[in-house]
């Protein structure tokens, strides 16, 4: 009886012993995911509790292979630890702790994408308590930066099918990256026959993911403007980021709804001379329009832009610009008026130059035909006479004579002016201009230079002679004035009378220079010199030269006969005077000069004339 109770116990005891490990609680906690960046370090973390108490405890390390099977990779118990050996991470993890305080990290180094793996951990108590928690290693790639390539060629709004509009591409990168299309940061998204989105993945040797998007759209006009870009966005480490490429445009042919034309160049009014400078603006884009400018008269330019050089007011008129559709061959146009401003030629009445009489009275004329409004001014010699289309000349005289130039400009355009000129001459009688000095004198064999200022028209002829009847060369020349000087050089042998007589059809004018020509005695240390003496000028006008000439000859024979006379009274040595008184004295004097001296009852004066015409002083 004793041994059945005995067998009994044993057997409670054990089964008590059973039923307190099959009651031993072990729990594992681990978090549910570790991401980390491709070659970067991985620690998994084991926390655990057991009703048996923390120490002691059994701990493995395992990884779940592609085919789903368990792979343990570490052992550790109270005694040993031990990394197992052939697996991918034999070289490549440590477990840091002793399970002591109820945690335990497993460390993976230089994490490769096939790492990508899920980990257990597996707790084992005492009492055979169990108990495991699981974690997955993600593993990340930061991806290239994208790029986006649009199409090169344009796009007709009539294809009718989608056509293809770029490519953007992300190369490397891990998770797979993704890319959506925006027009205008707005994402686009596929539609049936208008919108295409067609992706392509590849996987490279390394694990890694390139992933290209092509896009394909069917375009109207108002796509013209859009700008296309790319949005790339992938996973790393604890949330997902995004880059963009660049922005692409597209060149969309479409027929043209309005065509213009204008002037470039020159900008405002035109003038005759001028470079104009046409161009031609369609709104179409079509890849096969002729667009061409044409003239009313049909001259015809197959261009957008035409130069017309040298303008004149031919060609004003209206030019069109126009479109055709080399598929419909329908045309649109627009078109723009050119006018060209001119400014003929100034017209002069009288047109040839005119002849005026002294005293006579001219009204002449200007005008020059233009498009715009003009402004007349008369010149002459440079300075401004009048204003306005007409000229009057009133009273004319000799200074009324010369070249009258008429500009006409155009306010309105600097620059744009034309002129034409009217010669007046005044016909009248030469007019010697009174020189300063008529009265000379002059040492024997001296040079004496006379001139002689002339005015009148025609032309006068300017002839100079002597007292004595020669003929003197001279040298003439006209100035700006119209005056004609005549100059003559004579040699001083005697007293002598020059004449200068300037005629023409209307008439004559004669100015005389009286010349005393005087000894000189040479002295010490001196010079002979000839002083010229002021006086009024003589001024002799007749109607003729010959005349003059006649009345000097016959004023040289009176004074020839009066000489001879008094000779002869001396000789007979008496003077007959009104008074009938008369006495001859001879004087001697050194020279032996004959002496004449003549007294009457009108004059107190007593003149000497010695034999060879000279003064003599008088004695008392």
């Amino acid at each position: 009886m004793a041994t059945r109770d005995t067998s009994f116990l044993l057997i409670g005891l054990l089964v008590l012993f059973h039923t307190w490990g099959a009651w031993a609680n072990v729990e594992v906690n681990m978090e549910d995911r570790v991401e980390v960046y491709r070659g970067e370090m991985a620690q998994i973390a084991c926390m655990f509790t057991s009703s048996d108490g923390v120490g002691g405890n059994v701990i493995q390390w395992f990884y779940v292979t592609r085919t789903g099977e368990r792979q343990k990779i570490y052992y550790q118990d109270s005694t040993m630890k031990d990394v197992e050996k052939g697996t991918p991470f034999t070289d490549r993890i440590s477990v840091n702790g002793t399970g002591a305080n109820g945690e335990i990290v497993l460390t993976v180094s230089d994490v490769q994408l096939d790492d990508e793996l899920e980990f257990i951990c597996v707790v084992k108590a005492l009492t055979d308590g169990t108990g495991e928690g699981r974690t997955k290693l993600k593993v990340f790639e930061t991806p290239g930066s994208p790029t986006i390539e649009g199409v090169q060629t344009g796009i007709s709004v009539h294809e009718e099918n989608p056509s293809k509009i770029g490519t953007c591409e992300v190369k490397h990168g891990y998770p797979k990256p993704n890319i959506t299309w925006y027009r205008n940061k707005t994402p686009i998204h596929a539609a049936q026959d208008v919108v295409k989105v067609v992706p392509s993945i590849t996987t490279e040797s390394s694990g890694l993911y390139s992933v290209r998007s092509e896009l394909s759209m069917k375009v109207m006009k108002e796509d013209k403007d859009d700008l296309f870009y790319c949005e790339v966005t992938y996973f790393v480490p604890g949330g997902l980021r995004m880059t963009e490429t660049s922005l692409i445009n597209i060149t969309v042919y479409y027929p043209s709804t309005a065509v213009s034309v204008w002037v470039e160049s020159p900008k405002g009014e035109i003038k005759e001379g001028d470079s104009i400078e046409l161009h031609c603006h369609v709104d179409g884009n079509k890849l096969f329009s002729i667009i061409s400018i044409s003239k009313e008269d049909g001259v015809f330019w197959e261009n957008k832009m035409v130069v017309l050089e040298n303008v004149s007011r031919l060609d004003s008129g209206v030019y069109t610009c126009t479109s055709t559709d080399a598929d419909t061959w329908e045309d649109i146009s627009g078109n723009t008026t050119v006018f060209v401003n001119y400014l003929d030629p100034a017209v002069v009445i009288p047109k040839d130059g005119v002849e005026l009489s002294l005293g006579e009275e001219l009204t002449a004329t200007c005008n020059a035909l233009s498009s715009l409004q003009t402004h007349t001014v008369w010149f002459k010699d440079g300075e401004k006479v009048s204003m306005g289309h007409s000229l009057n000349l009133k009273d004319a005289s000799f200074d009324t004579a010369g070249t009258y130039k008429c500009v006409v400009t155009v306010p309105e355009f600097e620059g744009m002016e034309t002129s034409n000129t009217l010669n007046v001459n005044v016909n009248g009688p030469p007019q010697i201009i009174e020189p300063e000095f008529t009265e000379f004198e002059k040492s024997f064999e001296d040079m004496v230079e006379l001139s002689c200022d002339v005015r009148g028209y025609p032309a006068p002829t300017v002839m100079w002679s002597t007292s004595d009847g020669k003929i003197l060369d001279a040298k003439s020349k006209t100035d700006a004035e119209g005056v004609l000087q005549s100059v003559v050089s004579i040699k001083v042998t005697s007293d002598f009378t020059a004449f200068c007589n300037a005629s023409n059809a209307f008439g004559m004018d004669a100015v005389s220079f009286n010349i005393t020509a005087t000894k000189h005695t040479p002295t010490p240390d001196t010079t002979t010199t000839s002083t010229a003496i002021p006086t009024v000028p003589k001024r002799i006008r007749k109607e003729g030269s010959g005349v003059i000439i006649a009345v000097i000859i016959i004023c040289i024979l009176l004074l020839a006969i009066l000489g001879s006379v008094l000779y002869f009274l001396y000789k007979k040595g008496k003077l007959c005077g009104r008074s009938g008184k008369q006495d001859l004295t001879k004087e001697v004097s050194s020279k032996d000069n004959i002496v004449v001296e003549m007294k009457s009852d009108n004059t107190e004066e007593a003149v000497l004339l010695g034999v060879n015409g000279e003064k003599q002083p008088q004695h008392n």
